[in-house]
């Protein structure tokens, strides 16, 4: 059986027939000599002779079915049903005879489970003619005293690796980290994805495009990777600077929370000391030189953030986030989207529904709105009919329609005996609040219960918008119909985060991936894009779960 095996690939040689022909004689002559099997195997197999002759002397009838044991089958089949089982279960299984460990030892199984489990699709017996560019193959390594310098290799030796070891040492290790994270870098926050992609396990820092075009994607850029440099050995690089990665370590510091540390921060060094390092940050953060920034205050800001993020060299600690769950009766599918916040830039915003609620929460943020703090809130109860085109270019119009209804929502708390917010949107509370009685839902501007009832296909097929005249917008280039608009709060606060209150506005909701919030305070228009990027391993487990997340990332905020 141990021969079957070896011929099967399956045996102790671990490999093909091309690895055990480059064995000697004498290794060749030892393999043969091995028995076929074990004592352990020869146990299960009397155990289970035993236990058939038995019952077929109980029941000798001709229409006994004959009984099979596992031991029996061909090593390729048992190959084919270890491979439809978990990776997690496989270690156990290797302990029940000698002969399922030979078998797990077999690289398509481990193969298929790396591809299932964690989308790996690479062939690591080709990967380097057809997967990576020799660029990413070789680094230079420059030598003074050698003009023409000489190639290092810097990734592994996929020839001789096993995608045992890439599950067993990579993959299983640092399966804790896949996923979404938020960095704790102050105010600013941010969006961490980590991911396994090819052989690697890649952390990649997502940022917004160049304000103000909010419709463009996503950039990216990688912060750390870790993969298989030796066999059974997995290798941390930091991947932040310019000089090419170098070395890092990753700390699972406890659930849901890990920490990055480079162990080479001269790395992140540029010749020209900070004032070069200043000037490429913010070209790849702005697109755009100082020079071309004329506000003075944005300038501030600008060189405010780079000193404060910089001092991080990245070594960082992450809090896993959650995507929010969605449901059938969702205004429109909640998620991630780009927002235009004036001087600041744009920001990432998480959009998720809360019964009667709706909440945008600051994934990234500024000194006056930190990452972590719910920039605006939505009372989907409180519909707003905006008046014709040319009424709707008066602010003051707007306005008056927009602070009739809050005087409305004050009202009806005072009588609740609600909460001291003003507002009654329950910050403290994710709990939707409960539906107001018809009668009351109607107010000036307000199309009553029935209209916010509405499904959003059922509320007409959008209706002429227009900014009001005095109303400051960063992107030009909003569009000019809606769907629907109701009535919210916006969060607004002094540097630092100091004195913050909430005050009236308009959520206006455009299509399926753009909605827009008008501060009536502020005179100021945010347009919002949704991130159009599929993210795996960041879906919550549960409701409770996010609620629990949300609640911990603003805490942190405050």
């Amino acid at each position: 059986m141990a021969v079957c095996a070896r011929l099967c690939g399956v045996g102790p040689s671990r490999g093909c027939r091309r690895r055990q022909q480059r064995r000697g004689p004498a290794e060749a002559a030892a393999a043969d000599s091995e028995p076929d099997t074990d004592p352990e195997e020869e146990r299960i197999e009397a155990g289970a002779a035993a236990l058939a002759g038995a019952e077929g002397g109980r029941s000798a009838g001709p229409s006994s079915p004959p009984r099979c044991s596992l031991l029996e089958l061909p090593p390729e089949l048992l190959v084919e049903i270890f491979a439809s089982l978990p990776g997690t279960d496989l270690p156990s299984l290797a302990q029940v005879c000698t002969k399922f460990r030979r078998i797990l030892h077999t690289d398509t199984i481990w193969r298929r489970r790396c591809r299932e489990e964690y989308g790996v699709c690479e062939n690591l017996r080709k990967l380097e003619i057809t997967g990576v560019s020799c660029r990413d193959v070789y680094a230079k390594r420059i030598n003074p005293r050698v003009k023409s310098g000489r190639f290092m290799k810097i990734l592994p030796d996929f020839e001789h690796m096993e995608y045992r070891d890439v599950y067993t040492c990579l993959l299983h290790r640092y399966r804790h980290i896949l996923g979404l994270w938020q960095p704790d870098i102050g105010p600013y926050g941010g969006l961490l994805n980590v991911v396994v992609d090819g052989l690697f396990i890649v952390g990649w820092m997502y940022l917004p495009p160049h304000d103000p075009h909010v419709d463009d994607p996503m950039r990216f850029k990688p912060l750390f990777r870790i993969h298989l440099m030796e066999r059974k050995s997995a290798t941390v690089e930091c991947m932040y600077g310019h000089r090419g990665p170098h070395n890092g370590h990753v700390q699972i510091v406890k659930k849901d929370e890990f920490s990055t540390k480079c162990n080479q921060t001269d790395h992140h060094r540029m010749s020209g000391g900070r004032q070069e390092e200043f000037r490429t940050w913010l070209r790849e953060e702005w697109g755009r030189t100082l020079e071309d920034i004329f506000h003075e205050h944005m300038q501030e800001l600008i060189l405010m953030k780079f000193i404060y993020t910089s001092q991080y060299d990245n070594c960082l600690t992450y809090r896993r986030i959650y995507l929010p769950p969605s449901h059938p009766d969702d205004l429109i599918r909640p998620g991630l989207f780009k927002g235009t916040y004036g001087s600041h830039g744009l920001e990432i915003v998480m959009l998720s529904f809360h019964g009667k609620h709706a909440r945008g929460t600051k994934i990234t943020g500024d000194p006056n709105i930190p990452a972590g703090q719910q920039t605006v809130e939505i009372d989907l109860r409180r519909r707003i009919h905006l008046p014709d085109i040319e009424s709707l270019r008066d602010f003051n119009e707007l306005s008056r329609i927009v602070l009739e209804v809050r005087e409305q929502v004050r009202q009806e708390q005072q009588q609740e005996g609600g909460p001291e917010d003003a507002e009654g949107l329950g910050r403290q509370s994710p709990q939707p609040c409960a539906e107001p009685p018809a009668e009351q839902a109607k107010g000036p501007g307000d199309g009553g219960a029935e209209a916010a009832a509405e499904p959003p296909a059922q509320s007409g097929q959008g209706q002429p918008f227009v900014l009001p005249v005095g109303v400051s917008s960063r992107n030009e280039d909003y569009p000019r119909t809606c769907r629907m608009c109701f009535y919210g709060t916006g969060l607004i606060a002094g540097h630092g985060f100091t004195s913050p209150e909430r005050t009236p506005g308009v959520f206006v909701l455009f299509d399926e991936d753009r909605f827009g919030f008008i501060w009536l305070e502020l005179k100021s228009f945010s347009l919002y894009s949704r991130v159009q990027a599929a993210f795996r391993n960041a879906d919550a487990p549960s409701p409770q779960a996010f609620e629990e997340m949300l609640k911990n990332i603003q805490s942190l905020a405050s």
